[in-house]
């Protein structure tokens, strides 16, 4: 094998080898097809994969990369720029912290800031113990309550950096799921 070889081998993207039994890669096979592998349905694709698997790991955007013949770069760039996909497992909670601008401007990076301090996780990731998963959205469409905040699905408006933490204790000290 000469060098040049190596090289195009290297860059060559290749589908895991972890599909082969796994009902849900058929079930996104079949999704993939009904959308006869047109590259433009990528986000349809996204959502039946995450609904299949509960997130979007690498492998399974390599996969539909790989079967709608797209650079993984571009599958990852949509996959991160809607909030409604996740790359990681869901905590037992969400919060999720509008960062648009209203809600920027009204206290939003000071929420999220302290979110992040109190429960030693970064936005995007979720914590140690798997009860709170911390994510940003670029906005709600809740201006007028801004700075909102969605708690399990549930939309807060006009909170602070303390309404945000006193409504994580609840929900730790409640132990509910």
């Amino acid at each position: 094998m000469n060098s040049a070889s190596a090289v195009k081998t290297n860059n060559t993207v290749k589908a895991p080898r972890a599909t082969r039994g796994d009902q849900r890669f058929k079930m996104l096979d079949a999704t993939i097809k009904r959308y006869q592998y047109q590259q433009d349905a990528l986000i349809e694709i996204l959502h039946k994969a995450q609904e299949l698997f509960g997130y979007l790991e690498k492998d399974v955007l390599i996969y539909i990369a790989h079967q709608l013949k797209l650079p993984p770069s571009r599958v990852y760039g949509v996959a991160t720029f809607y909030h409604l996909f996740s790359l990681a497992p869901s905590g037992v909670h969400t919060c999720v912290v509008c960062t648009g601008t209203v809600c920027y401007v009204k206290g939003a990076q000071a929420i999220l800031a302290n979110l992040e301090k109190s429960a030693h996780i970064q936005a995007g990731e979720t914590s140690a113990d798997g009860q709170i998963s911390l994510l940003t959205a670029r906005c709600l469409g809740a201006c007028g309550i801004a700075p909102a905040v969605v708690f399990d699905g549930t939309v807060l408006g006009n909170q602070t950096p303390e309404s945000v933490l006193d409504h994580i204790k609840g929900w730790l000290q409640d132990g509910s799921t």
